[in-house]
């Protein structure tokens, strides 16, 4: 069992209760350990304190030796206070109620009567705390100090300054946290304002969340204003599925819509925060464009019909078919138990190898892992905090990883981790990477070759020298040889994605990558970037022995050797890099099944429409980038006649095979754990609200 690190503490009393608490913790948080509460508007726990609006004043005195208590001339704020043997710490006494109610009454000064307008309203902490904390009335009656209402700061946020208090949460999130530091304080005194540099458009990939920090009005959601209130709405948790991290988050919803996405606190995943595309993406859910019924082709036209209908359509062509002459090709969104019942209809039943969910320019029929004998484990998001070094290798780690991006960023801000960044292009990584290591295209297996050779690595090509590989690649031979020195001294783990196949000689730099990794005793995490890439990856959801890839799939349905293609939750035409294939694929395969949420362009080619459920509308599970299960509960009701991807295969597979049916998502999840080593011992209750780890 791990040593756990010695805390040092120190005695404290709050209120007259004695309390032992960690020695310099800010008082504000020494006070929650008694359920109490210390009201602020500029802390915030994720960021560092400033002691600006002097909300969370506090009386503090010390014990003198002869038995007398002797208190600080002034209040303090709580915020900046940290705690320290002795101290004595008050918040409950007449003084600073007065001081709560005099920074308060200032603060309302100028700000505007808009609460009844005010998209906060009803969730704000300066009604809260004025509510609390603050004077019954105001004793000021001159004219309010006015300044532009509603100007947008992007497309996503909006700034109103006259409600503004001049926290610095938002200038301290995109210095702190996101690091683009687009934010700044603008002039001084009574003039002072948030605002970009040269009054550019706030274009952070992590925006949104400066609009949940913010403790007032002033910075509101673009998308959301004026869409609700919050007594209007319904709030459920759920998982995000734009993206592979797998970030919890709140779901609100009226009238069966999603009209807002809110970060949820998970300190092992997202903490808090949200990417822009994760928080403002989720108009696809309330699309117009849904599919709300099925529909059968009938001459040259698609036209709406009924489920028994669609499965009398299809079931024929299963039956007659040879399992080599069907495939499927399914999306990253589809959940656990879908993808699980797809490969149980198509491989199980139906004898098909034909089945994939990779849609990049290279293609292998086993992955990475497999193919060099590598553990298939990732390092949890979470622990790169902990970490000495990292290299993040061929990968813009802000678009395909977000939240991964602010996890290590926030190791380099607060701890000091030397970050390495090796890619074709800049990235946002290079704002804080120790070394930059710019290699031109198709020249990534040669630099992961050479810092192997300068590591003088087992198995490393002598040939590889630095001078060799600077020549080839365009990297400083100096910077080759630093970077491995450190990176082998700290067994750094190793940072890619999947988008790696999607570059010019992508497989051979993933393999020389992973060859460097073992070698150098560090982890490789290639990371899946899909919503279920991971899930699919872990369920088996690739060629059999004998099938045929995404690619070959596609070439075999152009040259009419696959009779059947089922295509679930992906458009082709959007997802692959060759139209023109795709087009003719769709073109000649007899038999086309669509399966999705939208009208997309596939529909056009379809012999049968089946109608699914977004993410949002069914219970489900998904597997995230660290092979953390989370599962995701049902928000708002199932479009018209959609149902989930794995009701509507099961229901098929029922017909071809009468057995006991699996009648919701946790019972397919059972048949997972019974059927996939990985999965063993997952189950719904056992995902709880933090998930579980694959084995």
């Amino acid at each position: 069992m791990a040593a756990v690190a010695d805390v040092q503490t120190v005695n404290i009393s709050i209120n007259d209760i004695p309390l032992q608490v960690p020695k310099g913790e800010m008082i504000v948080e020494s006070v929650k350990r008694l359920g109490l509460e210390i009201p602020i508007f500029c802390y915030h726990p994720r960021l560092k304190p400033v002691g600006m609006c002097r909300m969370c004043l506090v009386e503090c005195a010390f014990k003198m030796p002869d038995g007398s208590i002797r208190k600080m001339p002034k209040p303090q704020a709580g915020c900046t206070l940290p705690a320290s043997e002795g101290l004595m710490v008050f918040t409950d006494t007449e003084a600073i109620h007065r001081d709560r109610k005099g920074v308060l009454e200032f603060l309302l000064i100028n700000h505007p009567l808009d609460c009844p307008i005010c998209d906060r309203g009803g969730e704000c902490p300066l009604q809260n705390n004025t509510l609390a904390y603050g004077p019954s009335t105001s004793r000021f009656v001159e004219l309010k100090r006015h300044a532009p209402k509603a100007f947008p700061l992007s497309k996503y946020v909006t700034l109103d300054l006259e409600r503004c208090i001049q926290c610095g949460r938002c200038v301290r999130f995109t210095e702190e946290i996101s690091g683009d530091a687009q934010l700044g304080f603008r002039f001084r005194g009574s003039r002072m304002q948030p605002s970009t540099f040269e009054m550019r458009e706030f274009e952070s990939k992590f925006s949104g969340n400066v609009i949940e920090i913010c403790p007032v009005g002033a910075l509101t959601n673009t998308k959301y204003r004026f869409r609700a209130r919050p007594w209007d709405l319904q709030t459920k948790p759920a998982i995000c599925t734009l993206c592979s991290n797998g970030c919890n988050v709140y779901l609100d919803y009226r009238a069966n819509e999603i009209v807002r996405v809110n970060g949820r606190t998970h300190e092992g995943v997202n903490e808090e925060w949200t990417c822009d595309q994760g928080k403002f993406g989720h108009g696809i859910f309330n699309a117009t464009n849904r599919l709300v019924r099925p529909q059968v082709r009938t001459g040259d036209k698609l036209e709406s019909s009924d489920w028994a209908t669609a499965y009398g359509s299809i079931l024929p062509k299963l039956k007659e078919l040879k399992g080599s002459e069907i495939a499927v090709l399914a999306g990253a969104s589809i959940s656990n138990e879908g993808l699980y019942a797809l490969k149980m209809l198509f491989r199980d039943q139906l004898g098909s190898q034909n089945l994939d969910y990779r849609f990049t320019k290279a293609l292998s029929k086993q992955n990475v892992q497999t193919q060099l004998g590598l553990p298939n484990s990732r390092t949890p998001i979470a622990s790169y905090e902990k970490q000495k070094a990292i290299l993040i290798f061929g990968t813009s780690l802000a678009d395909e990883e977000p939240i991964l991006f602010l996890r290590v960023r926030k190791a380099w801000f607060n701890h000091g981790t030397k970050v390495v960044v090796a890619s074709e292009e800049p990235t946002d990584a290079d704002s804080f990477a120790h070394l930059i290591l710019r290699y031109r295209k198709g020249t990534g297996a040669t630099l992961a070759g050479g810092l192997a050779t300068a590591a003088g690595l087992k198995g490393a090509d002598a040939r590889l020298t630095a001078e060799y590989v600077a020549a080839e690649t365009g990297v400083q031979a100096s910077d080759i040889i630093a970077a491995a020195e450190l990176l082998k001294e700290q067994a750094a783990p190793v940072i890619s994605t999947r988008g790696l196949y999607d570059q010019e000689n992508g497989l051979e730099t993933l393999e020389a990558l992973a060859a460097y990794a073992v070698n150098n005793g560090s982890a490789f995490n290639l990371y899946s970037v899909g919503a279920n890439d991971q899930g699919a990856e872990e369920l088996g959801f690739v060629p059999g022995g004998g099938g045929l890839n995404t690619q070959e799939i596609l070439n075999a349905c152009a040259a009419g050797q696959i009779k059947m293609l089922w295509l679930v939750g992906v458009d082709p035409f959007a997802a692959y890099h060759d139209k023109a294939l795709v087009a003719k694929a769709l073109e000649n395969v007899e038999f086309l099944v669509v399966q999705d949420q939208v009208h997309t362009d596939s529909l056009g080619y379809a012999s049968v429409v089946l109608p699914s459920t977004a993410p949002t509308e069914c219970d489900g599970t998904y597997t995230n980038v660290e092979r953390r299960v989370q599962r995701s509960q049902q928000v708002t009701p199932a479009r018209g006649e959609a149902k989930p991807v794995w009701r509507a295969v099961v229901e098929i597979s029922l017909r071809l095979k009468p057995e006991p049916p699996m009648f919701n998502a946790s019972e397919v999840m059972d048949r997972i754990a019974k059927d996939v080593p990985a999965f063993a011992g997952v189950s719904y209750e056992s995902i709880g609200e933090e998930g579980s780890f694959l084995a």
